[in-house]
Formats: structure tokens, sequence, C-alpha cells
């Protein structure tokens, strides 16, 4: 149960009894247990309590019924109580900030901002309202949980997005692991320019190669909800990790098969299969800028979803030679870029008959996603 639910169910308990105030009862209870001023209960309506805080909130709850008083006269005639109303704030903000300068010492990039998710899944609230919930005092096992992942996010410099197990790409929920590449935000604006080019069609049919997380494939297949989705990857480890987010998003529009490339569509009962749009986000990586990268990718995030081992182009130029196979006619091609390939990628599409119609820059300015269309000739 979450905390509205918990309201809703002591409002409705004291009112059955006959309460004068039952919500106002309700919400001085429970807003005590949980060390939480009352007027920012609403703040917090989709956290899970603790079984323990449970178990609190109902014993308190009988006792009322059984004495037919109200929640402040039970605690002042109680004297000493179970419940810890010590404000914490002061406590806590300073074990936060002991964090950032330990992360910071071990030079992790945006180490305030990493330290307070941290904290926040650990605390189970979001990173926003991370500061209201530091009036309650963080338990000794959270205490322990937070160092764990200080010390791997700062000695181990272990991603983020890893410990936390979750991230979110274009608003949904994402299961990552070492399994997977992390969904970046760059990414979202293909996804973002592939949905404004499928969305007006009755049934589009999308495939997504090296499709890693489903990250691309799940977005499209929630946000044109009449799409059918295939989403390929030569990694079962990686596929793996997709079925879980397709289910975790509930796209049942979205299906997951291993490939390497376009193989799997060349046998029998796929090779009837026709696409809308083929979108891809290979590895770009050329191999002599892959060991210069940051010591969180380059020991934890998986080698062949980042580099092609090669000078950064091989599966733009595979892709684009056979891509124009799956594709109807007016079908379009859709690739995330590095930062100084949109031109040479436009040039092997334009090689394999494809018009470039659109080269779309990212948050930083540089040119991110290509586009093209299956020229008629093709």
């Amino acid at each position: 149960m979450n905390l509205l639910d918990i309201l809703k169910f002591s409002e409705e308990y004291l009112q059955k009894y006959s309460f004068s105030k039952p919500r106002l009862e309700s919400e001085k209870l429970i807003a005590s247990v949980l060390n939480i001023n009352r007027i920012s209960l609403y703040v917090y309506f989709d956290r899970m309590l603790e079984q323990n805080e449970k178990e609190i909130i109902k014993s308190y709850l009988k006792e009322m019924v059984s004495r037919k008083i109200g929640f402040d006269q039970l605690i002042k005639e109680k004297g000493e109580t179970d419940l810890d109303l010590k404000d914490y704030r002061q406590e806590n903000n300073y074990i936060l900030k002991k964090s950032v300068e330990y992360l910071e010492k071990y030079q992790v990039p945006n180490a305030k901002l990493d330290g307070e998710y941290i904290f926040a899944h650990v605390l189970k609230t979001g990173r926003n309202t991370l500061t209201l919930t530091f009036n309650r005092k963080i338990e000794e096992k959270e205490l322990k949980e937070i160092k764990e992942l200080l010390v791997a996010r700062g000695k181990d410099r272990k991603p983020l997005q890893y410990l936390l197990g979750e991230w979110e790409f274009y608003g949904y929920p994402f299961k990552v692991d070492e399994r997977v590449l992390i969904p970046r935000s760059d990414t979202e604006i293909l996804v973002e320019q592939c949905k404004y080019l499928i969305m007006d069609m009755e049934k589009p049919k999308v495939c997504d190669i090296g499709t890693g997380s489903g990250a691309i494939a799940i977005s499209l297949g929630k946000e044109v909800s009449n799409a059918q989705v295939l989403g390929l990857d030569i990694s079962e480890k990686a596929l793996e990790v997709a079925k879980e987010n397709r289910d975790l998003n509930k796209a049942s529009n979205v299906k997951f098969l291993k490939s390497d490339v376009f193989d799997i569509l060349k046998e029998d009962k796929y090779k009837s299969a026709r696409f809308d749009l083929i979108v891809s986000n290979p590895p770009y990586i050329p191999v002599e800028e892959y060991n210069t990268l940051m010591p969180e990718v380059l020991k934890y995030e998986p080698k062949n979803a980042l580099t092609d081992n090669n000078d950064g182009y091989l599966f733009y130029e595979r892709i684009s030679k056979e891509a124009g196979n799956y594709l109807v006619e007016n079908g379009y091609l859709a690739f995330e870029v590095g930062y100084n390939q949109a031109q040479k990628v436009s040039e092997i599409m334009r090689e394999n008959s494809f018009e470039i119609i659109s080269i779309v820059k990212d948050y930083g300015d540089i040119e991110r996603v290509v586009i093209g269309r299956k020229s008629e000739e093709k």
C-alpha cells in the first residue's frame, strides 16, 4: 500500500467509529509516524510504506478507537512515545554533503546529482523531493546501503544507472545492467524524430537494429500504439533485458528476436517482412577512441554495443547496404551518429540509394541524427 492508500484506509476506519474529523486525525497520525510535515503528506502520495510503518499506524488506530480519543490526546496521555519526532534535517544534510565530497574526491562527474540519486533510491523517494524527507532519521541499514553505493560509484566508478538498476528514457522506466548500454538523452532525439515519421501512418511497421535494452523500440511502441515494432540484437543477454523492459512497460506491440543485423529476416518465415521505418543506434565509436573513454564506460558497459572495432562506420555501411531490401517504397532509415560522423554517414546512405531528408542536432548543437528515405530506384 502506498501513502494515499493508507490515508484513505485510516480515514475510513476512524469514520466507521464516528470520529468527528477522521481525515485530520489520519493525517496527524501518519505524518507523525513517517516524520513528515502534515502539509507535505500529499507530496509523497505514491510512496510505498514499510511493513513496520504500517504496523505502527494500525496499532495507533486501534488504540484511538478503543479509547475513543484523538491522536493529540493519545500522544499527550502516553507521555513517552515510540514515535521519534526529532527533526534530523541538519544531520542528514551533513551526511549528504560529506557523501558528495567523497564522490568528488574520486572525480565523479556530477557528484552532487549522483549523491542525491543514491540517497533518493535508498530512501525510496524522488530526487526532487529528497530534502523534504530529511526530517526523519536515516536508519542504520539505510546508511549501510548508501555507503556501499557510494563506494561502488566513487572508488569503483560503476555507473549510477547500473547501481540503481533502472533509468528513465523518454519518460519510461527501463531496467539496465551490464548486459546493455545505458540509454542516453541524445537517443531521445532519435526516438522523437522517428515518432514524427510514423505517427500518422495507419499501421506502421518498425525495425530497430541493435536494440540493446529495447529503449528505442519500446518507446516508439508506447508512443505510437498502432505500430508493430521489431527489435533485433545479436546479444542474447541484451534481449533478456529488452524483454523485461517490454513487460515492465506493457508494450505488447513490441517483439524481439536474436539476429546479426538483418540475418534473421533472410529466413523463409520472415522473407516477406517489410518495414516503414528502420532505425538504429549502432556501435559507432572508432576503436582508437574507445580506450580514451571514461572508466565507467570502459569497465562496465558492453564493448560490442559501443565500438565496431573498426573506424566507426562498419555498421552504417552494412545496414545502409541491406536496409532497402526490407523497406517499403519510400520507407525511412534513421541513424544516431557520433559527434563528427553525420556527413560521412549521409554519404554512405546516398551511395545506397537513400535521399537524405534530415540531419538533426542534439542539445549540444552536434549533428546527432541522420534520416534518409528510400529512393524509388532502390
